[in-house]
Parts: structure tokens; C-alpha cells; sequence
């Protein structure tokens, strides 16, 4: 049980820390003078380096042992945490992030195993539940906690928040997780394959992120389109000859954790973005403090901990595609309710949204890793943990990225469409800067600075409800996400009959 609880704080911590910054864009969007395609690299980067070392795990475990790699990673991401609060510009964050991304992408899949290994394999899907549960929680106190913190002390405290929590599993891991370490010689590691890894996600992900800002034609953002579409095709090649590969292909030959797999990937591209799409929503939109933007997602993350041992305890028991098609079915109405707010909408209104789609995870996350772990032998754990996270994790990277890129899009969009509507000819709008020059006019303004500035009010509100719009249009690409999700969902259920 000390094992267990040792590895729990540690994913907790590495979660919390990926979920913290999200309320702490506008503020970082303000301290170095970036857009939100540049801010969100905050959370992106993280994501996106905790991807790629997904498939560290098992090179690090039979390198090093399961304690060693587990301490080794601590100490990085401490590293990491020192460099983000004492970044002189954005660029500096980016790195710490990715130093900390890097600690977490091989310490999850570590702890999977370790926590499968420890349970009987008739408990393996209550303990999964127990396992999600805190890292769910962590989920919806990242961005309570962030927000007090940026409230309180400022957004540079908010990377020095985990220390404590990591510190104390350092001490844990260093007498309570078990050496691990396979006698004999030494894996190699892939050093080509993980190299065209990080290309790819590095120049696809730049390419999307700056797309907007410097033109989807231009010769830059298509050179890294270009580059990271190559780089991704080589990494595949490279994993299906290498004798080292850090993705086992092999694995998806199993159709039932290809189905897992499948699903796992599309639930992270909803999953993910939507933890950052809420809170950013809440204060850009909404105008919430970041403290009540982070509470945001507290109910929902609540309500989630009360289902998952139940859930848990029903995947050892019930076909996986059951309870993870309901979870889908949850998630997207929650998404789609959210795709009807407004600037007036109320807080609980918001949260209760939330706690719909929120409430939907778990019934998905415990069967399907459970399903995904099952169907494995015990040589491949290892690797089938790691590529199982390796999925969620790219899913929520690229799902974060691309959604941000649409929300650019959609506020040009929805911004153009309204300015063409406020010519001469509009009634509401003749009588909307009539009525703000006369409000103007009794602080004894001239009627040359009245005009100016009631023209600036009324493009506050173009722009103010164009954001708007385009928010309510990411949370219908989500709703439709797990939508198409049901598909593999349900090809989960057929490959386990066929098995």
C-alpha cells in the first residue's frame, strides 16, 4: 500500500503541475506581451515532452531500475520547476516546461506498472479506479490551486507550488518503490527514433501554433509541415526495423489494445482540451478572477471521484465498450451544453455543465486502461503502458494545439463578419454610439474625443463577442470529437468478442 500511495503522490503531483498554468495565461499573455498561440505553449510543451518520454519508460526501468528512474526523474522536474519561476522571458518557461514534461512522461507509466504489479489481476481494474481517482483530482485542484496562487502571489509561484509534494515523494521512492532492475545487459536506446520523434511533434506543433500569425502558406510554416510530416513518417519506419524500438508496434497487432489504443487517443484530444479551454473561457470571456476560473472545474472533479471506484470495480466485471460509450455519450453533452454560454451565463451553470462531461470520465478512463493492460502478456507492461499514455497524451497535445489554432481562426472569422455588419445603415449601431457620446458628453468630453471613443467602445464589443463565439465553436468541435469517438468505442467491444 506505501507503494502504491508513494506513486499516486508523485503521478498527483506531475498531473497538478500540468493542469496548474492554465488559468495563469492571461497573466503570462500580459507579463511578456504574446498572444494566446504563443501562451499556450505553457501547457503544450509540457504535454507535448511528457508524450515523447512516454516511451522512455521502458529504456529508463531496464536501464536504471524502477527506483532509480523514478528518483532520477524527480530530481528533473525539480530542475525544471526552479527554471520557470526565475524565467527572464517566455522562451525560458518553454524550457522548464519541457524539463518538466519530461519528468512526468516517464514517472506515469512507471507507476501504472509498479500499482498493476502490487494488485491481483482480479483487482487490476479497481486499482486502475483508485489510480484515476487521484489523478482526476488532481485535474480539478491544478487550476484551483493556480488560481489562488496567481491571485495571491503571482504566476511565477504557481511552478514553485509542487516542490514540497515532490520532495516528499523523492523520500518515499528512495524506501519504498522496489528496485526493478532485469539482471543482465543494459537496453540500447533508440537515439534515431527519438530524435524524428521530437522533430515532428516539435516542427507539426510549431506549424500549428504559429499558422494564424504568419500565414498557413507562408514558406516557414509550411518547411515545418513539411519537416514534421517527414520526421513522423521516419519515426514509424524507424520503430518497425529498429531491434531497441521505443514504440512496439507489435502491439497494435492486438486488436483489442489497437481498440483501446484508438479510443484512448480521441478521448485525449477531447479530454485535454477541454481542461484548458474551461478556465481559459472563464477569465477571457466570462471576466472571472483567476481563482474563481479555477474553481471552474473543482465540482466536476468531485463529482468524477465519486464514480470511479464504482466504475472501477465494474470493468473487472462488465465489457469495457459499456461503460466507456456512456462516458463518451456524457462528455460530449457536456461539451455541447457548454457551446451555449454566454458572458451572461452564471458560474454554477458553467460548472454544472462540466460536471456532466466531467462525470463522463469516469466511466471511460478506468475500463479502458484496464482492457488496454489485459490484453498484454507480462514481458509487455512495460511497453503497453507507456504507448497506452503515449496516446492519451498526443491525443491531448495536439487536441490543445489545434484547438487554440481553431479559436484564432473562428474569432477573425466571427470579428469580420460582425464589423461588416456596423455600417451607416444599422439602427442599433447609430444608437449605440449616439447613446455612449451622450453618456461621454456629461463628463465634458469635446465631440471629436465623444466619436473617438465611443468608435473604440464599439469595437471592445465586436471583439468581445467575436471571442465569445469562437469559444462556443471549440466546444462544439469537442462535442463532436467524442462523438466520432464512439466508433472505436465500439470496435473496442467487437475485437474483445473476437478475441
Amino acid at each position: 500500500m506505501l507503494v502504491t500511495a508513494t506513486g499516486m503522490l508523485a503521478s498527483f503531483t506531475m498531473v497538478l503541475s500540468g493542469t496548474i498554468v492554465n488559468v495563469a495565461s492571461p497573466d503570462v499573455m500580459g507579463a511578456f506581451g504574446v498572444g494566446l498561440d504563443k501562451a499556450q505553449f505553457l501547457a503544450t510543451a509540457y504535454i507535448a515532452t511528457m508524450t515523447a518520454s512516454q516511451l522512455l519508460n521502458a529504456w529508463f526501468v531496464g536501464t536504471f531500475g524502477q527506483r532509480s528512474a523514478f528518483v532520477i526523474v524527480l530530481v528533473v522536474f525539480v530542475l525544471g520547476s526552479v527554471i520557470c519561476a526565475t524565467s527572464p522571458d517566455i522562451d525560458v518557461v518553454i524550457l522548464g516546461r519541457v524539463m518538466q514534461g519530461f519528468a512526468a512522461g516517464v514517472v506515469q507509466p512507471l507507476v501504472m506498472v509498479v500499482i498493476f504489479q502490487v494488485f491481483p489481476k482480479e483487482e487490476r481494474g479497481l486499482a486502475m479506479g483508485i489510480y484515476s481517482m487521484g489523478l482526476v483530482l488532481a485535474l480539478g485542484l491544478g487550476p484551483v490551486v493556480g488560481g489562488i496562487t496567481v491571485d495571491l502571489l503571482g504566476w511565477r509561484y504557481i511552478f514553485m507550488v509542487p516542490i514540497p509534494l515532490v520532495t516528499l515523494a523523492f523520500a518515499l521512492g528512495v524506501v519504498f518503490i522496489p528496485a526493478g532492475r532485469r539482471e543482465g545487459a543494459r537496453r540500447a536506446f533508440d537515439w534515431v527514433g527519438y530524435g524524428l520523434l521530437c522533430v515532428g511533434l516539435f516542427c507539426l506543433m510549431s506549424a500549428i501554433a504559429n499558422g494564424q500569425r504568419e500565414g498557413w502558406a507562408s514558406d516557414r510554416i509550411v518547411a515545418q509541415f513539411a519537416i514534421g510530416a517527414a520526421a513522423s513518417i521516419g519515426f514509424v519506419r524507424s520503430q518497425l526495423r529498429a531491434s531497441a524500438a521505443l514504440l512496439d508496434l507489435t502491439l497494435f497487432v492486438n486488436p483489442r489494445f489497437a481498440a483501446a489504443a484508438l479510443v484512448t487517443f480521441v478521448f485525449g484530444i477531447g479530454n485535454f482540451a477541454m481542461n484548458y479551454l474551461v478556465p481559459v473561457y472563464g477569465q477571457l470571456v466570462q471576466g472571472y478572477t483567476p481563482t474563481v476560473a479555477g474553481f471552474l472545474l473543482l465540482p466536476a472533479a468531485l463529482a468524477a471521484l465519486t464514480v470511479f471506484p464504482i466504475i472501477g470495480r465494474l470493468s473487472d466485471r462488465t465489457a469495457p465498450q459499456v461503460p466507456v460509450m456512456g462516458g463518451l455519450v456524457l462528455f460530449a453533452l457536456g461539451a455541447a451544453l457548454l457551446s451555449t454560454t454566454d458572458v451572461n451565463t452564471t458560474f454554477w451553470t458553467m460548472a454544472w455543465f462540466a460536471v456532466i462531461s466531467r462525470f463522463g470520465m469516469g466511466f471511460i478512463t478506468p475500463p479502458l486502461v484496464a482492457s488496454a493492460l489485459r490484453a498484454l502478456p507480462p514481458e509487455q507492461l512495460n511497453h503497453g503502458s507507456g504507448t497506452i499514455n503515449f496516446c492519451r497524451q498526443l491525443g491531448g497535445a495536439m487536441g490543445i494545439n489545434v484547438l487554440v489554432a481553431c479559436l484564432e481562426l473562428r474569432t477573425q472569422f466571427h470579428g469580420d463578419a460582425l464589423t461588416a455588419t456596423q455600417s451607416a445603415g444599422n439602427t442599433a449601431t447609430r444608437e449605440l454610439i449616439a447613446r455612449v457620446g451622450q453618456l461621454l458628453g456629461d463628463t465634458g468630453l469635446g465631440p471629436d474625443l465623444r466619436q473617438a471613443l465611443a468608435l473604440d467602445h464599439l469595437g471592445s464589443m465586436i471583439v468581445a463577442q467575436a471571442r465569445t463565439m469562437a469559444f462556443q465553436d471549440g466546444f462544439m468541435i469537442i462535442t463532436t470529437v467524442f462523438v466520432l469517438a464512439l466508433l472505436p468505442a465500439w470496435m473496442l467491444g467487437r475485437s474483445q468478442r473476437a478475441a
